[in-house]
């Protein structure tokens, strides 16, 4: 397995919409090997979601860990050719980082209740109901494949920050050098 080149907002390839898996490139052995780097490049970036685009792969496709609490504990998914409904009509703000924008947060509206159906990494078409944490991490990663960033999504750019600044100013968490 391979660590990827993670490609940083201004990279042309952030903002392409990528094109749609064939059912019978999936069970490649150049395909599952792409899965297995993504998989290894974002444990390695301490990252929770990472999708093609990110890897300069112009690809339907992202892996994630998909636990409610955020802490990228768990096994990682593979989700292909997702299709993304919102269960939840209304949309909550929350904090979003992202690989290829580091070390800066903000503020997101997204929907806190989808379902996605996706092919999975054997090519089998799944269904997923996510809440809260994991819809979120889903809809921003299904947005890099429609060549969004989430600060397209944002709707106030004061909240971007710094995360040493984040974690000061909107957690409340002080450096041991402040």
């Amino acid at each position: 397995m391979s660590i990827l080149k993670v490609a940083r907002m201004g990279h042309p390839v952030l903002r392409e919409k990528t094109r749609p898996v064939d059912k019978h490139e999936i069970r490649t052995p150049e395909f599952q090997k792409l899965i297995d780097d993504m998989i290894e490049t974002m444990e390695e970036y301490s990252g929770i979601g990472l999708a093609a685009p990110q890897v300069h792969e112009s690809r339907r496709l992202f892996v994630a860990v998909l636990d409610s609490e955020g802490r990228g504990e768990g096994e990682p998914v593979a989700l292909i050719n997702p299709e993304i409904t919102a269960v939840a009509k209304d949309l909550i703000e929350g904090w979003e980082g992202c690989l290829s924008i580091p070390d800066i947060r903000g503020r997101v509206p997204r929907s806190p209740h989808i379902t996605v159906t996706a092919l999975n990494r054997e090519g089998k078409r799944i269904e997923i109901e996510a809440r809260d944490f994991p819809a979120r991490v889903i809809q921003h990663e299904t947005d890099h494949l429609n060549g969004i960033v989430y600060v397209d999504r944002m709707r106030d750019l004061r909240t971007l920050s710094h995360i040493a600044e984040w974690n000061k100013h909107w957690l409340g968490i002080r450096e041991q050098n402040d």
